[in-house]
């Protein structure tokens, strides 16, 4: 009774969390005078994806890097098809151009990175279906030095925008003191990071109960749960109107989840994966292409294409369930 108990305090506090968390961050980019995507790629990335890189270095420490690298790839796919579908249910979510040049691409140019990475750069290895995949510490050197590129191209680019004064007026949206910013932003992340902490111990123990296998929780059950933040900021962004909040919060956290927390689990200690890790990257692959085309279509996701991808989840979801 208690997980069920501590499963709607977990939600309860990744919801409310979200919206302090929303409104700090939108209130941040204005005070700074730089777009809110860009707020969107970095803090609100970086916060949202703090519970996958506290499951996944956690896992890396005891030496469980199947679970980092499930976490990893479950929460980018949920990502995409959940919480952007999800977003465009409420709003259709604006996706623009300066995002589809540049960050996008470049989420899914690394997603085939870590392709060539984890399949050991043999295709004869992988049709075989046989063997034991590694992501060595050098692979996750790159990742982490194509992380601080990739932070430092964001920032100069914030700095220039600024210095343009490309940052959209709102004047209609309530700007929150410096103090009251940081005060809604750190109150906002201990509630997501608390409340996501809670949700994945609390269902986890319910699946547990319920004798789901321990990878197959660690595939659904934790990557969902972790993706919780993700979901629900993107989802209040996207009722308060701030898309560029809500499709920046989504493809920064991809970009954070392969570089920062695969990077930093590999360096701890080298991943060693099945096939099933490689077929997954192929996924998310997949699942990059169709929203990159859906979004580059009309510069924007619309309600049907919002029912596409959550549909093509729950087919990712039986699949998981069936292999």
């Amino acid at each position: 009774m208690m997980d069920y108990i501590l499963l709607i305090i977990g939600f309860v506090l990744l919801i409310k969390g979200a919206d302090y968390f929303v409104d700090g961050s939108s209130s941040v980019a204005r005070l700074l005078k730089v777009p809110t995507i860009v707020i969107g790629l970095t803090v609100v990335a970086f916060g949202t994806s703090m519970p996958e890189f506290s499951v996944s270095v956690t896992a890396a420490m005891r030496g469980d890097n199947d679970l980092a690298v499930s976490n990893v790839l479950g929460s980018n796919i949920f990502n995409l098809l959940v919480v952007l579908g999800c977003c465009a249910l409420v709003n259709p979510v604006q996706a623009k151009w300066s995002l589809l040049k540049k960050e996008f691409p470049f989420s899914i140019f690394i997603t085939v990175i870590l392709l060539l990475l984890n399949s050991d750069f043999s295709v004869t290895k992988v049709l075989s279906g046989g063997g034991k995949f590694v992501l060595g510490r050098w692979g996750g050197m790159l990742f982490l030095v194509l992380f601080l590129i990739f932070l430092y191209a964001t920032v100069t680019e914030a700095l220039a925008a600024r210095d343009r004064q490309e940052v959209d007026d709102a004047d209609e949206y309530k700007v929150l003191s410096p103090a009251n910013s940081a005060l809604y932003i750190g109150c906002g992340l201990a509630g997501i990071v608390l409340g996501g902490n809670l949700v994945v111990d609390s269902a986890s123990a319910i699946a547990v109960r319920f004798g789901l296998s321990q990878t197959f929780i660690g595939l659904t059950i934790v990557a969902l749960g972790t993706s919780l933040p993700e979901l629900v900021t993107s989802v209040v962004a996207a009722g308060k109107g701030e898309n560029d909040l809500a499709v920046g919060n989504v493809v920064g956290s991809n970009i954070f989840n392969i570089l920062l927390i695969l990077g930093a689990s590999a360096t701890i200690t080298p991943i060693v994966m099945d096939i099933t890790a490689v077929y997954d990257t192929v996924i998310l692959i997949g699942a990059s292409l169709l929203v990159y085309l859906a979004a580059l279509s009309k510069r924007e996701i619309r309600k049907s294409e919002g029912i596409v991808f959550l549909l093509a989840y729950l087919v990712f979801f039986v699949y998981i369930l069936v292999r």
